[in-house]
């Protein structure tokens, strides 16, 4: 099982916390390193809401503006994480992010699962892999059947790997349904795996890894005090270190009694866990969103939304509207799929900054 450290945005901006948190996973036995390329206006309209934090309540927005480096920041990480040999993997939220990621070669491209349904990027991505073919794994968090099989169908299922996950800060480890890994793996014919948000360091990925799972990703922070948007969920260096030697038991396991060691891992976390809190964890298999998802469907996935003011009759242009994250105040918009169709449109009513693009609102 390939184990993911996802530092995302933890560093803060800073270069040495970054570099800090690259030695944290390796000494606790990552094979990589995860971050998150971010630039607020690929992801939220300002006028998204606000979040509490340690530090307080700020605009959910201004922290991600908080968040933004410059590229030769990841360079420095990437190059750091390849002097450390672990792979160095990368998550772009727009068009922008995307083309100076590729930029710096990295070992792998995560698509996270908020993005799943943003069409220009998946494009964007499917046609730089015709020319250079960057491994490419995407989550699957907050989204359907149908949604996975969309995505797929514009990036293809070439060298890539579809992490089954819940979007949710922490995830309960009940909603997990890991038997759903089989059913991912058999429907779309690529190695499957999990993003983990839950708190525990082993019950999901022991079971994960039972389940065929070839891939996890956990959050790893310094501190769990510290002001990180992921720091509270995230697993210390001891933590993380639990959870690799976990795996690593597993894969003994495996070797040792091969599908019988499936049971034998099953069977050492009924003991350590219980039968049914288990039996919850691995579900029925069905894809579906879990219950906890169901109503951030449409908000922490893209929609379209106006980015200003703007008044009836006034011709809809490129700039007037935003792929984003809707989040906390603001009412979703109708899916990536109609950008090309609302383009060169009229406003049939006034709109405020951030409103979601709804059908009736063109013509």
């Amino acid at each position: 099982m390939f184990i993911i450290a996802e530092i995302g945005t933890s560093h803060g901006g800073n270069i040495n916390k970054a570099k800090k948190l690259i030695d944290c996973a390796l000494n606790a036995g990552a094979d990589a390193v995860k971050f998150q390329w971010v630039y607020a206006d690929e992801i939220l309209h300002p006028n998204t809401g606000y979040v509490t934090l340690p530090g307080g309540k700020i605009r959910l927005y201004d922290k991600y503006k908080e968040l933004e480096v410059s590229p030769s920041f990841f360079l420095e990480c990437k190059e750091y994480a390849k002097s450390k040999k672990i792979k160095f993997i990368c998550t772009p939220f727009g068009l922008k992010s995307l083309k100076e990621l590729v930029k710096i070669n990295p070992d792998y491209i995560k698509i996270a699962s908020p993005e799943l349904n943003h069409i220009p990027l998946l494009k964007s991505l499917a046609n730089i892999r015709k020319e250079k073919d960057i491994p490419i794994i995407i989550s699957s968090g907050v989204s359907t059947l149908n949604d996975i099989e969309k995505a797929l169908s514009i990036l293809g299922n070439r060298n890539i790997t579809l992490l089954h996950c819940v979007t949710f800060y922490p995830a309960p480890e009940e909603e997990y349904n890991l038997k759903v890994l089989k059913t991912l793996s058999e429907k779309f014919n690529i190695p499957v795996g999990v993003s983990d948000h839950s708190l525990n360091p082993v019950l999901v990925p022991a079971l994960s890894f039972a389940m065929g799972g070839t891939m996890i990703e956990k959050h790893i922070t310094l501190s769990k005090t510290t002001d990180g948007l992921d720091d509270p969920v995230a697993l210390t260096e001891e933590q993380f270190s639990q959870m690799c030697f976990c795996i690593n038991q597993c894969k003994a396991l495996l070797k040792r009694y091969e599908e019988k060691g499936i049971d034998l891992i099953i069977q050492q976390m009924k003991d350590e866990f219980s039968n049914e809190v288990v039996n919850k964890v691995l579900g029925s298999g069905e894809k579906k969103l879990a219950s906890i998802e169901e109503q951030n469907y449409g908000r922490t996935n893209r929609s379209l939304h106006f980015m200003r003011d703007m008044q009836k009759g006034e011709l809809i242009k490129e700039s007037d509207i935003g792929i984003l994250r809707t989040e906390k105040e603001l009412t979703p918009g109708i899916s990536p799929e109609f950008y090309d169709s609302v383009i060169n449109r009229t406003l049939t009513r006034d709109i405020s900054a951030g409103e979601g693009v709804q059908l009736k609102d063109y013509k």
